[in-house]
């Protein structure tokens, strides 16, 4: 047992993506960024690794024949050992969420939890399984908005939970391959969402000190336009190519090349809401973590996200 192997068991790269979901939904609920603000990102990071330690161990059985180098078919990390890790990291994501967020953050951390554990232990298999993971990525940046504030932030999680569906259809041929009509579903919505990302219409901030917390509307909202149309833009260069490929050769290595880009592509489209919103210290946050995802790609340009 290695801490590497624990690493890979979390998927641990991959959490990068989810550390902007919050800022998402706080930025298009009028939030300011604070000290607590920069906090609830930890919260999903903690229930996303929580959900890949849960996802292996709830397909030891099928990894021992498709992907026996995974920690625990190989032999690395025991099944009780990486069910502990789902626990273990359940809990420390809902504690911070209660902590970081509040009473509004933690009713949306509830349902985005049992989310997660359906997804793994029940519905991934399933016809449903795109739409419940969906619904994680959804409420992940709903839970940045609170429950009182669910409403704004509603377009920018549907668009977030857009994405995810297509990521997931496409990543159920990582094995077999896919089909060219759910590539080219998948590349569709890729272009639609790059559309609504740009068509958001900014949120009416109130004077800042207000109740709840929100802020008044930035001065610098010509410079975030331009970058969320920048951001947007390479959301979808960052995974509309790998998708098209898809669309004319089907098998699993494009479709688990397509997975990995979409995977990726969340940070961009992340930060291309959070810019839209007119929250130029997230816009900043982000673009940072892009960079960082990138750099940490080009070293492991091999390891296992999905």
């Amino acid at each position: 047992m290695t801490v590497k192997a624990y690493l890979e068991l979390v998927r641990a790269p991959a959490a990068l993506t989810v550390l902007g979901d919050t800022l998402v939904g706080a930025a298009s609920a009028g939030r300011a960024l604070g000290v607590r603000g920069l906090a609830l990102p930890l919260a999903s990071a903690c229930l996303y690794a929580s959900g890949m330690a849960l996802n292996d161990y709830a397909d030891r059985e099928l990894d021992a024949v498709e992907r026996p180098e995974r920690p625990i078919p190989s032999g690395r990390i025991s099944p009780r050992r990486a069910l502990g890790v789902a626990v273990g990291l359940t809990a420390a994501g809902l504690a911070i969420a209660a902590a970081a967020g509040g009473r509004r953050s933690f009713a949306v951390a509830l349902p985005l939890t049992a989310s997660i554990w359906l997804y793994d232990l029940v519905a991934k298999p399933t016809a449903a399984g795109p739409a419940v993971m969906a619904a994680c990525r959804g409420l992940d940046v709903l839970m940045g908005a609170g429950s009182d504030r669910i409403g704004a932030a509603a377009p920018s999680a549907a668009i977030m939970a857009s994405h995810t569906f297509g990521v997931t259809a496409l990543a159920r041929g990582e094995v077999h391959g896919t089909t060219p009509a759910i590539a080219r579903a998948v590349a569709l919505g890729t272009a639609a969402n790059t559309i609504a990302a740009l068509s958001i219409p900014l949120p009416a901030g109130s004077v800042s000190g207000s109740p709840g917390g929100l802020r008044a509307p930035s001065p610098a909202a010509g410079a975030t336009r331009t970058l969320a149309a920048a951001s947007a833009l390479s959301y979808a260069a960052a995974c509309g190519p790998a998708q098209l490929e898809t669309v004319e050769t089907p098998d699993a290595a494009h479709a688990r090349r397509a997975t990995g880009r979409g995977i990726r592509a969340m940070v961009p489209l992340q930060t291309a809401l959070a810019a839209r919103a007119g929250s130029l210290g997230a816009t900043l946050v982000l673009a940072a973590v892009d960079v960082a995802g990138r750099l940490l790609s080009r070293r492991r340009s091999t390891a296992d996200i999905t």
